[in-house]
């Protein structure tokens, strides 16, 4: 059936059911917690975030083979997923400290590079036409690209910064929802 706001759905259902009060505080708790111990102890915590990016590695590479039993589509691709899941959740778990230092620092490395692509196709696009803001964008794009990936590890660090700050922020803001909800 077709629902005139929301397109396929169910009769009689106009919205989702909206979260429980006490779930919105605890995730705005956890998000405060989180963002406050990034910032007091940043190395320790990301150690830790690290471990359990690696235990989840494992266990969805574990699952998704797991379900080859059940369902074949997309065999390679499952395989593909498996393999390199559980291998890299053993490696993270095997060296959860050359982790913590690696992951971070890659993805500042691939955040750098999607800047430098980003930036070229906006100063494309801006001397091809589109006006002078893409052209800027796309300059200020590369520059910020071409900083990330000279200095990676100095941008994993800012990164982490970075997230605690929005952590803080998006805790709070839960936690104001939160209290706001009515019962």
């Amino acid at each position: 059936m077709v629902n005139a706001t929301f397109g396929v759905g169910t009769p009689g259902l106009t919205r989702p059911a909206p979260l429980p009060r006490w779930l919105v505080l605890l995730q705005g708790i956890v998000a405060l917690v989180f963002g406050i111990l990034l910032l007091v102890y940043p190395v320790g915590t990301l150690a830790v975030l690290v471990v359990f990016l690696g235990i989840y590695w494992l266990i969805n590479g574990i699952f998704v083979l797991a379900s080859l039993f059940s369902d074949r589509t997309d065999l390679w691709w499952k395989m593909l997923v498996s393999v390199l899941g559980i291998l890299a959740g053993i490696l993270v778990l095997a060296y959860p400290l050359y982790s913590t230092i690696l992951l971070p620092t890659l993805l500042a490395i691939i955040i750098g590079v999607e800047g430098l692509i980003i930036g070229a196709v906006q100063l494309a696009r801006g001397l091809g036409g589109a006006g002078w803001g893409a052209g800027i964008l796309g300059i200020v794009s590369i520059i910020f690209g071409l900083i990330l990936v000279a200095n990676p590890f100095v941008a994993a660090l800012a990164l982490v910064v970075v997230l605690a700050v929005l952590a803080i922020i998006g805790g709070c803001a839960a936690i104001i929802i939160a209290l706001r909800m009515h019962t």
